[in-house]
């Protein structure tokens, strides 16, 4: 993919779900800006807010669940506190067992992402951490996020 195509699928128009979070003074650094440690908590929490909402996930008594097997960040520019931040979600793929999902994190109201990534969920029944089917439930709610590949 082109750079100039890649800036394009990253535009805020191309993710169907967002999920808006203020920045907190602790997410910052001592160099002023929010610690890149702290992107992957706002992808977590976006995902996951997606599942609770559309999907019925109940992390206290979901059986199976989606455990992170991969994870990665581009950082594009800086954010610090007290931005406003918009997170959105779309889905690349949904296999039998796993989705990957692709994270933009927007400043508010800007069209394009200070950040994007993503984040793979590999579902499993707790306690076995073998791979099964993604749930009808929740491949119902991400079907909804998909994007062409």
């Amino acid at each position: 993919m082109s750079d100039k195509q890649t800036e394009r699928d990253e535009q805020r128009g191309n993710y169907p779900h967002f999920l808006q979070i203020p920045t907190r003074w602790m997410d910052n650094d001592v160099y002023g800006h929010v610690n890149n440690v702290t992107y992957y908590s706002y992808f977590d929490t976006a995902v996951n807010e997606f599942l609770m909402r559309f999907t019925g996930l109940d992390y206290r008594k979901s059986e199976p669940v989606g455990m992170v097997v991969e994870t990665g960040c581009r950082f594009h520019s800086e954010i610090a506190f007290p931005d406003v931040l918009d997170v959105g979600v779309r889905v690349r793929r949904l296999g039998n067992s796993s989705v990957t999902y692709e994270i933009a994190i927007f400043k508010d109201g800007a069209e394009t992402p200070s950040a994007t990534g993503h984040f793979v969920h590999v579902y499993v029944r707790p306690g076995e951490m073998k791979p099964i089917p993604v749930p009808d439930q929740v491949r119902a709610g991400l079907a909804t996020l998909l994007v062409d590949a």
